[in-house]
């Protein structure tokens, strides 16, 4: 597991997580036990990552924290971005608030699209990086 080997690194960013039964649970609507869904979680990580609105339309972007790291409340901020391939958390340190993002695009360059069609104004935007599907021909 990539949480264990890496256990040096302080934040990780992973493009088309795989999505698992986390653990089996009762539902308001069926009495039965369902799956809960989700990405896989690890006791020394914090873990981002947006839950699909509609079943089976997984998000393809996910971030881990250390545990080392929590004391800068990093924040999921689907406020300001809720899209499935795109994940931006902020955290404070010394009075200011820094960004990270997580991005996928698809072989359509979809969420680069997204992003030049869009204006955020995100002063202190420390890392985007992720899955751009961008082929050079050279």
């Amino acid at each position: 597991m990539i949480l264990k080997v890496y256990s040096n690194f302080n934040i990780i960013f992973i493009q088309k997580p795989s999505w698992t039964m986390l653990h089996s649970i009762p539902s308001h609507d069926n009495c039965e036990d369902g799956p809960l869904m989700g990405v896989v979680n690890h006791p020394n990580w914090l873990t981002f990552a947006r839950k699909p609105i509609v079943f089976n339309d997984h998000p393809r972007v996910a971030m881990f924290i250390n545990i080392r790291l929590s004391s800068f409340c990093f924040s999921l901020c689907k406020d300001i971005i809720n899209h499935k391939d795109i994940l931006l958390a902020s955290f404070f340190n010394n009075g200011d608030i820094f960004w990270l993002m997580n991005i996928y695009s698809d072989s359509s360059h979809s969420m680069i699209k997204y992003l030049k069609d869009t204006e955020y104004n995100l002063r202190n935007l420390l890392i985007m990086t992720g899955d751009f599907n961008i082929c050079d021909s050279l």
